[in-house]
């Protein structure tokens, strides 16, 4: 073998053994994290045979099997997995232990509904349907604890990102040193992040990150750290601009942790108040009728059961009113495909189709653009024909509803004549056990000549009396007593024949099912009204984001509007039109973005923007941002504090609504009515026998 052949071949195996080496470094530094987090799996699982988390796993197994568990775990995986991004271990944890946590309080409150109302099969049936949308809210409040542990997470990791960032002095370098400290939640964030700033098509990236980020402020480091890694970074006032940068989304932040943890504090019971007095409905009208007997005919015929439908639709209304004023823009079901809900597929189906775009508008008519800019003031996902089928659903089912409502009414009020004894005693007093029982005793014996007489409208008293007199039983009664037995049973007879459907109740259940028809327009409705109080808080934001931008080179006033476009909620349709417009002439698509908007604020903010597309630089037309840095700071503290006194002032009105029905409506005008109607009968009585 030669000499060169031989160099060669050395030559070769010296650069394979190099490319071998380089590839273990690459690999094993991309694999560490994952090495680390199964060394400690594996120590976990030394140490502890059957771990917390071994058993979470088992029970996301175990949920996911049970057809009605499954629908909730699947809507709580779409929401998580934005915080977890792709780490299906802790996915599954997360869910397991909510659906726990939510169990260990429904399945106990199912418990006492089903014992309290045993006797109610109605209020049961309602209890237990309203018990599905607490379920949901529970469940929703706990995926909102999660995203606010995230955000507080973000505070440390931001600080760490300051002291990577001055040793490192490279932005992605510094994000990844960060990620790999430990396994909260925001280190998969840093994880993806990194990933994108070093991918092939970072732009391409990034416009993904930005659809499933879980908050915008991880949206704005995103698109800082990618600014300052393509422009580089620069000192400002003898600092890092983009450690400035970070300092603002911080402070933006920390406003943010401040105000969801004031409105929880406001909130936290208004939903519990809200939502209780629907279990005291029974235990109450027990109460009632046990120590004031004259009460007996309200709580256990037809007005009673009025009373109790009208406080459990109160009670449904005020809790879903409570949850949507508190609603502080946590991470929302942005996984669900639009086209797998129930709606859309039901949509599909030809003859649904056709019946519900009878009922949509035209497109280009001015019903149809009104119902277009309302879905989206309120941040509405729903499509036009989602939001019909919902209408048309909602109003269908109302009235059968109502219908069946009716009749059931009707049914309580028979019932009550043939079960409740015939009392002859005086309203006020308590009877004994003797007189129960001969008042029971009578009722069962009017029952026989009901069921033989009942049905015949032109009856009279002299019908009934006749039909004693020939009857076994009054054979040997006086003249006195079988009149008084007619009359009484003639009374009973006109209640009966008088309970059954009538042309008014039909028309009333189709005015409640057009009510219910408008019902989600009006909650659309009011969840706009809800978003416009954040109008200020939105625009602050936009001053932020303008900040943060305006010192970096190469930054214009179409990617400013980009920038505001990605993080806005109740200006995105008109700043997009302004962005699409915009290619076609800058100015006039900002004037027609000025026309489009009434908040003075973010005129003046479309005015600067104006300036610095024809007359001066973007830092000039926005210096006042900069120089008045503290004062808009705490005008955005001021601005909070008046947005949570608001939602907590409306919050406590709604949230007591249904108490106030409870023991105002249910029980004390009851009692006084009743009361005062039973002590004139028996002093009318008293005075005729004197």
């Amino acid at each position: 073998m030669s000499t060169n052949l031989i160099k060669t071949i050395m030559f070769i195996s010296a650069g394979l053994f190099a490319l071998i080496v380089i590839a273990y470094m690459i690999i094993s530094k991309k694999m560490s994290k994952e090495a680390k987090h199964i060394k400690q799996l594996k120590d976990s699982a030394k140490q502890k045979g059957n771990s917390s988390d071994v058993r979470y796993q088992k029970a996301y197994l175990f949920y996911k099997k049970i057809p009605f568990l499954n629908r909730y775990v699947n809507k709580m995986r779409r929401r998580l997995e934005i915080i977890n991004l792709e780490d299906e271990y802790s996915t599954r944890i997360q869910t397991a232990k909510i659906m726990t946590k939510a169990l260990a309080i429904i399945v106990p409150l199912t418990l006492a509904i089903i014992i309290i109302t045993k006797n109610n099969t109605l209020l049961m049936a309602i209890l237990l349907l309203f018990e599905m949308v607490l379920v949901e809210s529970i469940m929703s409040g706990m995926v909102d604890k999660i995203d606010t542990k995230l955000l507080k997470q973000q505070i440390d990791f931001f600080a760490e990102i300051r002291h990577a960032y001055h040793e490192y002095n490279m932005v992605e370098e510094a994000i990844y040193a960060v990620a790999q400290n430990d396994e909260v939640e925001v280190s998969r964030q840093a994880e993806k992040i990194y990933e994108i700033l070093t991918s092939d098509d970072p732009e391409t990236e990034l416009e993904k990150y930005y659809d499933v980020a879980p908050n915008s402020y991880l949206k704005e480091f995103t698109g800082i750290s990618y600014l300052t890694k393509e422009f580089g970074d620069r000192k400002v006032e003898g600092g890092s601009l983009y450690l400035k940068n970070l300092n603002n989304i911080t402070q933006e932040m920390q406003l943010e942790i401040l105000k969801r943890d004031k409105l929880d504090y406001v909130f936290q019971s208004l939903s519990f108040i809200a939502a209780i007095p629907v279990i005291f409905i029974e235990p109450l009208k027990k109460w009632a009728v046990s120590n004031f007997s004259f009460t007996n005919s309200f709580y256990n015929g037809k007005s009673g059961l009025i009373m109790q439908i009208l406080l459990l639709v109160v009670t449904f209304i005020c809790y879903i009113l409570i949850r949507k004023i508190k609603d502080n823009g946590g991470i929302k079901d942005a996984y669900k495909d639009p086209n797998a809900t129930w709606q859309a597929k039901a949509y599909k189906k030809p003859l649904i189709k056709r019946i519900v775009d009878l009922f949509i508008p035209k497109q280009g008519t001015k019903e149809y653009r009104k119902n277009v800019e309302l879905l989206k003031d309120a941040a509405s996902k729903q499509k036009m024909e989602t939001l019909y089928i919902n209408r048309l659903v909602i109003c269908v089912v109302t009235f059968f509803v109502s219908l069946f409502v009716f009749m059931q009414i009707h049914n309580t009020a028979i019932s009550y004549v043939y079960e409740q004894p015939s009392t002859e005693y005086d309203l006020i007093s308590s009877s004994s056990d003797a007189i129960s029982q001969k008042a029971m005793e009578t009722t069962l014996s009017d029952n026989v000549y009901l069921n033989k007489l009942k049905g015949n409208n032109k009856i009279t008293v002299e019908n009934v009396e006749t039909e004693l007199r020939y009857s076994l039983e009054y054979r040997q009664a006086t003249d006195n007593e079988i009149t008084e037995a007619a009359q009484r049973i003639y009374d009973k007879l006109l209640i009966i024949n008088k309970e059954y459907m009538q042309w008014f109740e039909l028309l009333m259940a189709c005015l409640f099912a057009v009510v219910a028809y408008y019902v989600p327009m009006w909650l659309l409705v009011f969840q706009k009204k809800m978003r416009q109080l954040e109008m200020e808080n939105e625009v602050m934001q936009f001053q932020t984001i303008i900040m943060m931008l305006m010192k970096i080179e190469r930054v214009n006033v179409e990617m400013i509007l980009e920038w505001l476009e990605r993080y806005s909620n109740i200006f995105r349709e008109p700043i997009s039109r302004c962005v699409n417009n915009y290619e076609s002439g800058a100015w006039e698509a900002l004037e027609e973005l000025k026309n489009e908007v009434s908040f003075q604020q973010l005129i003046r903010i479309i005015e600067s923007l104006q300036a610095a597309v024809e007359k001066i630089p973007i830092a000039d037309a926005f210096d006042e941002l900069d120089t008045e840095r503290a004062y808009y700071q705490e005008k955005r503290k001021e601005s909070n504090e008046r947005l949570i006194s608001k939602k907590g002032l409306i919050g406590k009105g709604i949230g007591f609504a249904p108490m106030i029905v409870l023991f105002v409506g249910y029980l004390i005008v009851p009692l006084c009515v009743i009361g005062l109607s039973a002590m004139t009968t028996t002093f009318t009585q008293m005075s005729s026998m004197t």
